[in-house]
């Protein structure tokens, strides 16, 4: 085809990533990226085309990645669990009776974004409904909250190894011939100076209370009290009250997903396994572990654990905890559809040999 391995291969993505930047949707971008690239892996047969687009395309998309995808709507249900304990409010009165300006509320969010380090979208959900009442008290505008989880979250966690991104990275280098995709990775967090800098400028921002370009609208907007649009009301309504709920509810559920998705990263490297060449080598078994199968299996212990931590406190009553199920799955759908539509991309990409037309233009450039 003489669309593979020219730079036709980096169309596709050029096409997704200006539409978003000039759409600010991010679905239809993703789309007709994938449609541009299976037109070319076509020939721009219609059939074929459709053809691509499932069988190269989704289908593998979605079979090839089924755990992170299932450790994703875990992670939607713990959210909606620990909300419905009011576990998020009470955190939330805790935290008031300690932080008392706004650049410690600030701070306090940052570091709380930095403890959630598990996946960014749990950890968006998860600090956007514990601080927004602390917020809203110190007279922070939504939009900085939203910017300081967001700048904080993606950040920590595509520069740590216990991560969603972690997995999904490492599966990318191994599908791109490392032998080691979650060691790469590992090895590779040092030069990650996006996520570093960032990390280091919300630590500023924070202490300087500092607002610059229209953030500052919305700050001098909230300063003076003007009031919450509808929308953002009805948001509010998400940090829901429960007179049994504890900040414990929030804090051992949490702590303990950090804790089994190590051990379950450990195991699927084998550092519990006798016949394995890691066992009991901690950083040997760390390094060959299946980042997507051990955050799988202590996704999976958690969710266990904290339906019955639930129900033996008598915070949550049975029928309470499986009507998280669908409503934590929800949650995680906009993430889910993100994520199938770039792994598709991706697909299409390879199809088109964008990897051996950019070894060859960075060898003949080398030498």
């Amino acid at each position: 085809m003489e669309f593979v391995n020219t730079f036709w291969a980096l169309v596709p993505p050029i096409v997704a990533i200006v539409l978003a930047l000039i759409t600010k949707e991010t679905y239809s971008s993703l789309f007709i990226g994938i449609l541009v690239g299976a037109l070319f892996v076509s020939g721009f047969s219609p059939v074929g085309t459709l053809d691509a687009m499932i069988t190269k395309g989704f289908t593998p998309a979605i079979s090839d990645n089924a755990g992170i995808f299932m450790f994703l709507v875990i992670l939607g249900i713990m959210v909606a669990l620990v909300n419905s304990t009011g576990a998020a409010a009470a955190f939330g009165k805790w935290a008031a009776r300690h932080v008392k300006s706004r650049a410690g509320t600030l701070f306090a969010t940052f570091v709380l974004g930095v403890l959630i380090f598990i996946d960014d979208y749990f950890n968006c959900l998860t600090v956007g409904s514990v601080m927004r009442p602390l917020t809203d008290r110190q007279k922070i505008s939504r939009a900085k909250l939203s910017y300081f989880i967001d700048a904080t979250a993606a950040p920590v966690c595509i520069i740590a190894p216990i991560s969603s991104w972690a997995a999904a990275v490492a599966g990318f280098a191994k599908g791109a011939g490392a032998q080691n995709g979650l060691s790469l990775f590992i090895s590779a967090i040092p030069y990650n100076f996006y996520a570093l800098l960032t990390i280091v400028m919300m630590v500023y921002i924070a202490c300087s209370d500092m607002d610059f370009g229209p953030m500052k609208i919305y700050e001098d907007r909230a300063r003076i009290g003007e009031k919450m649009t509808e929308a953002l009301e009805e948001q509010a309504d998400a940090c829901r009250e429960n007179p049994r709920g504890r900040v414990m509810d929030l804090v051992i559920p949490v702590a303990f997903l950090i804790l089994a998705c190590v051990l379950g990263m450990l195991y699927s490297g084998g550092y519990f396994t006798r016949e394995s060449q890691a066992y009991g080598n901690f950083v040997e078994a760390f390094s060959q572990s299946d980042a997507s199968i051990g955050l799988l299996y202590g996704s999976f212990a958690t969710i266990l654990f904290t339906v019955v931590f639930f129900l033996l406190r008598r915070v949550l009553h049975f029928k309470e905890c499986m009507a998280s199920l669908p409503e934590g799955f929800c949650a995680m759908v906009p993430a889910i559809m993100i994520l199938t539509c770039a792994w598709t991309l991706k697909a299409m990409t390879d199809s088109l040999g964008a990897r051996i037309f950019i070894s060859q233009l960075v060898e003949s450039t080398a030498g």
